[in-house]
Order: C-alpha cells, then sequence, then structure tokens
C-alpha cells in the first residue's frame, strides 16, 4: 500500500492507481478516492488534464 496518491506527476499517478487495481488492493477508484479521501472528479479531472480517463469495464485507467 502506498502513503498517498502522486498527484503532481500524472504518469506516476496512473501507474499507482493501475497497481493498486491490479494487485486487488481496491475494488475500483471509488474504493481508492475513500481511501485517499479525494473527490472523483477531481481526480479524474486531473486525469482528463492529461488525457487519461479510468475504464470501469477493465477497471484501469488508460
Amino acid at each position: 500500500m502506498i502513503d498517498h496518491l502522486p498527484l503532481s506527476d500524472t504518469a506516476m499517478l496512473v501507474s499507482a492507481i493501475n497497481r493498486l487495481l491490479r494487485d486487488g488492493e481496491f475494488e475500483d477508484l471509488d474504493d481508492i478516492c475513500s481511501y485517499y479521501e479525494i473527490p472523483r472528479g477531481e481526480l479524474e479531472e486531473k486525469l482528463g488534464s492529461q488525457g487519461f480517463q479510468y475504464d470501469e469495464a477493465l477497471n484501469s485507467v488508460r
């Protein structure tokens, strides 16, 4: 488990989120947002500003 999400580095953020999901530490993006106390809309806006989005069907950020 990581202590915090690397919000200032989008590439690292995508990597961290996908690792947390892949390794089964969290079920989905909502679980991650809840644990790290980050509003989902804020996180998705951060990802979207760099061309990334959460794919619910794949349960990963692409």
